[in-house]
């Protein structure tokens, strides 16, 4: 049997986590560079979840969702910031 893509990211990069069934709470969309960054807040988190895109998203306000991501830091006005940046994003 054939291991799934979520196995195999997973399998490859050990700082990856996959998380099922997410509700999402915010959804932002604002352009930067010629990309178009969603930034998402998940139910129970205080973390934002960022990822970009070269279209425009549709809205994820009260949707479900599967995140693949892993954790990075930000500095904004010389501050650390903690987000999460997601590889793969699904509807549930």
């Amino acid at each position: 049997m054939a291991k799934s893509t979520i196995s195999k990211l997973l399998a490859k990069h050990e700082n990856l986590i996959h998380t099922e069934m997410m509700k999402v709470v915010s959804h932002v969309q604002r352009t930067e560079d010629g990309w178009i960054v969603n930034t998402i807040m998940i139910e129970g988190y205080d973390v934002p979840f960022k990822f970009r895109r070269k279209k425009t998203y549709k809205n994820l306000v009260d949707s479900y969702v599967n995140l693949t991501y892993y954790a990075i830091t930000e500095e904004v006005a010389g501050m650390e910031f903690e987000a999460m940046k997601v590889v793969r994003i699904k509807v549930a």
